[in-house]
């Protein structure tokens, strides 16, 4: 079966990869599209710290095809979005649920691919750059058929990601103000957070002035194209500042920006070992810097709630997708990531038709 394949020194579109039947726990979906996030590029570039070879992908969608012994909540057929979170569902971060602190997810890949007789790893427990790939089966979530699965598959990441950072994590409240640095595909998902909690005031924040469009479209108030300009906006500071892109002087840009009792949400993902630096002094306002892994979501709950609100109207998917791309044109979707053409390239590994923008099912 085709899949991309990192092994360290380049990507390649392979067509000889080979995965495990489900075991028990498990469930084997064939992914119909898959979203490009800026995770699988940090991997190539070395930001992201990964054994190799390596099947790419994080941000799926597709259908069931087999499922191992005890898997009970989906059966063959059913579409499914993935999560990255293998979580163990039994530890005591799981039980207070908080599954994305779960260790038992976090540093432990492995191997159900091949090639010949040689193993190849998986990424973030999912590898969605696959025909098919094989889960755990608390990461593979039931989702209505009508939902297209290229919308679909960006709820696994990008959406947990961004709108949970603002509902689950920052939990930003009706008339706050919010301040989101870079309009990715994060960034978007973060000012739809926002619009969704009820914030009144969301500033977005981006060196490119073509992303103006699409941020107000999802929810942006007002867009800058420097954080310089942004206490013209707020003058006593945002309640809650998201740094999406990554860089350490928007991290510190990021705390600067914050009003009394303000937070500061880190979602964009720097090299390993960088460091930023702040004033200390500048935080005993009771102002907070907060971590944030995955959303703090808990798949299962958050990503039916959003299918629901997307088939309600209330919830952008379709918008997010920028362009599909069969498999085989992974390298024209990686240039087209990297140059901020896109929200979300999204491959695809049949005939997925793009959704029209606004053309959400109805429901019953």
């Amino acid at each position: 079966m085709r899949g991309v394949v990192f092994d360290g020194s380049g990507v390649r579109v392979v067509d000889d990869l080979a995965v495990r039947e489900p075991g028990p726990g498990e469930v084997l979906v064939a992914v119909s599209a898959a979203g490009l996030c800026h995770s699988d590029l940090s991997v190539v570039d070395g930001t992201i710290p990964f054994p190799v070879p390596v099947v790419l992908g994080h941000e799926g969608a597709g259908v069931v095809e087999a499922v191992g012994a005890g898997v009970t909540h989906v059966v063959p057929g059913d579409h499914v979005a993935l999560s990255t979170l293998a979580n163990c569902g039994t530890c005591a971060e799981c039980d207070r649920g908080r599954p994305t602190m779960c260790r038992q997810a976090i540093g432990r890949p492995g191997r159900p691919f091949s090639r010949g007789a040689d193993p190849v790893y998986q990424f973030a427990s999912n590898s969605a750059f696959a025909e098919r790939t094989v889960v755990k089966a608390v990461q593979a979530v039931r989702i209505p058929k009508d939902i297209p699965l290229a919308s679909a598959a960006l709820i696994g990441c990008g959406v947990l990601t961004g709108v949970g950072a603002v509902l689950n994590r920052a939990r930003v409240d009706r008339g706050d103000s919010v301040v989101v640095i870079g309009t990715g595909g994060i960034g978007l998902n973060v000012l739809q957070g926002a619009r969704l909690a009820g914030a009144l005031r969301i500033v977005a924040v981006d060196a490119n002035p073509a992303k103006e469009e699409a941020a107000r479209r999802f929810g942006a108030t007002d867009f800058l194209t420097s954080v310089a300009g942004v206490r013209d906006l707020l003058p006593t500071g945002a309640d809650h500042a998201f740094e999406c892109v990554g860089r350490v002087e928007l991290i510190r840009a990021a705390i600067d920006l914050l009003d009394r009792h303000g937070q500061a949400v880190l979602l964009g993902v720097p090299p390993a070992t960088a460091e930023a630096s702040f004033l200390v002094s500048s935080l005993y306002l009771d102002k907070s810097v907060l971590g944030c892994r995955y959303g703090s979501s808990r798949p299962q709950r958050d990503i039916a709630l959003y299918a629901d609100l997307y088939r309600e109207g209330r919830l952008l998917l379709d918008e997010l997708v920028t362009a599909t791309y069969p498999v085989e044109d992974f390298e024209k979707a990686r240039a087209d990531a990297e140059a901020g053409r896109v929200a979300r390239a999204v491959l695809t590994f049949q005939a997925v038709s793009r959704p029209a923008p606004g053309a959400r099912p109805v429901t019953s």
